[in-house]
């Protein structure tokens, strides 16, 4: 195995939305850093350039998904992929940023050295294996798992003798034309792909278990577009940001305190929306923000519905047949082509080995600090954006005060940095996953541990976290800052 024998200050793992944001955090606050991102993928922009299938866009506004220091500009709030990776590269080159990327490199393990107050990264690329080190790790490499999505264990499905395609492998130049198409699941990427298919295909029907709630919301914000036309581009992009950030917040914590006046608000909007086409197909049996909401820009879903070229049905699978599913009512789907949007599967920091001085850590037994960094773990911080909220709201939180941490030690010329929790704490744990959905349900013993307040909790609150991290100083009391040992030194 080769070793690169010069250290570099960071390591960022992953180049989507999380890198991204932690590398130009870097370039704007801390630029006598060194710092290397490797990305797994010949690409950046992480899930933005892995999904392919038809239609894929953002489902948060690109004034909150689209970071703090770089306006959205486009028209349209609701973006597709593709202009959402073309944002994406602009930042990367305008920033210099791509020069810092190692593309096709994955990280495998990370081995702390107290002795050396160092990281031995362990990292392939194609047959080769070579050993990194990196004074500071930062796990930007998403939430869920690129390799398994989660497996339904769908009954019969071998005797299918159609298409069956998982969305998060999309293979290339997929024809769908004239065909019938059945997508199984519920959730917003089903939602999205359901309308986009219906130019092509005979028809679309989205089949689930249970449904989830929806709400129509215009792809383009009136009051955006209006402002960059009045007022500098930055200003307007800050006020829009605000606003959005705002309303979102209210809307959730309606949602949580008043939950069947939201149910009924929501179901009167789509039976507005829907007409005759209105049933109980569209009625949830959970209240609204117990799983996440989801959006239908310009009414997209619900418009196909009521051209006759998509339809919703509820219900179990029996099995599938040949050509087509059978559900446990008795009916038949029958279908030519079927798109497995069943969930993701998570996957904790990319699912890199990670261990301090050769012991394996059990991110389970851990506690989350101030929702990116770990008890007793040193000179590691991880980005696990908000599930109510645009993702890139916890990265650029996240990377900013993380580069507060590193200017830090700078500052006390300290080679250590690390949440300290003693193990007679007293601390008691809380839900760390305060929603219903499946795929964060099956992820609970992988996750680590939180506590019911700030700073050992993993928030879902980005204001409050926004005014902590302005407020809670870097010097904490919890946060400790160390030199290594002359003689570990010598």
């Amino acid at each position: 195995m080769d070793r690169e024998t010069s250290p570099i200050d960071v390591l960022i793992v992953g180049a989507g939305i999380s890198g991204i944001s932690m590398a130009a955090h870097l370039k704007m606050m801390c630029p006598t850093l060194s710092f290397t991102m490797v990305e797994r993928r010949d690409a950046i922009g992480g899930t933005w350039d892995l999904f392919r299938y038809p239609g894929v866009r953002s489902d948060s506004d690109m004034h909150t998904l689209g970071f703090r220091f770089e306006p959205w500009i486009h028209k349209k709030a609701i973006a597709d992929a593709g202009a959402i990776r073309e944002y994406l590269h602009r930042i990367v080159t305008e920033r210099g940023i791509d020069k810092h990327i190692r593309f096709g490199t994955k990280v495998i393990s990370a081995n702390w050295r107290s002795d050396e107050a160092m990281w031995h990264v362990v990292a392939a690329k194609g047959d080769m294996r070579f050993e990194i080190f990196a004074r500071f790790l930062y796990l930007a490499s998403g939430y869920y798992d690129y390799d398994d999505p989660h497996d339904a264990k769908l009954p019969g499905l071998k005797k299918f003798k159609g298409e069956v395609i998982h969305p998060q492998f999309w293979p290339a130049n997929v024809n769908y034309a004239g065909k019938r198409v059945v997508v199984i699941g519920s959730g917003a990427t089903a939602v999205t792909i359901v309308p986009a298919m219906t130019d092509k295909a005979k028809h679309v029907t989205m089949l689930q278990r249970t449904a989830t709630w929806m709400a129509a919301g215009p792809s383009e914000d009136s009051l955006a577009n209006r402002l960059r036309k009045w007022l500098p581009g930055p200003l307007a992009y800050w006020i829009t940001r605000q606003k959005n950030i705002r309303l979102r917040h209210l809307f959730f914590t309606k949602s949580r305190e008043e939950p069947n006046k939201v149910a009924d608000y929501l179901s009167n909007l789509l039976e507005k929306e829907l007409g005759e086409h209105y049933s109980a197909d569209y009625q949830p049996p959970y209240a609204p923000w117990d799983q996440r909401l989801c959006l239908v820009p310009d009414s997209d879903f619900f418009a196909a519905v009521k051209a006759g070229t998509a339809s919703i049905k509820t219900g179990e699978i029996d099995t599938f047949e040949k050509d087509g599913i059978k559900l446990k009512s008795g009916e038949k789907l029958p279908a030519d082509i079927v798109i497995t949007a069943t969930g993701l599967r998570l996957a904790l920091g990319g699912k890199i080995a990670v261990s301090l001085d050769g012991e394996p850590v059990d991110w389970s037994q851990r506690w989350f600090y101030r929702g990116c960094m770990f008890s007793n773990v040193p000179n590691l911080a991880i980005v696990f954006g908000y599930l109510n909220a645009s993702w890139t709201l916890r990265a650029d939180n996240n990377s900013e005060y993380v580069c507060r941490v590193l200017n830090r030690m700078a500052d006390k010329r300290a080679d250590v940095v690390m949440p300290y929790l003693a193990d007679d704490h007293g601390m008691e744990e809380a839900d760390i996953i305060v929603f219903s959905s499946g795929y964060l349900q099956r992820a609970k013993s992988l996750m680590p541990k939180s506590a019911a307040s700030l700073p050992w909790r993993l928030n879902q609150n980005y204001l409050e976290d926004t005014r902590d991290f302005r407020k809670r100083p870097v010097d904490d009391g919890v946060l400790r800052f160390s030199k290594r040992s002359a003689k570990a030194a010598a």
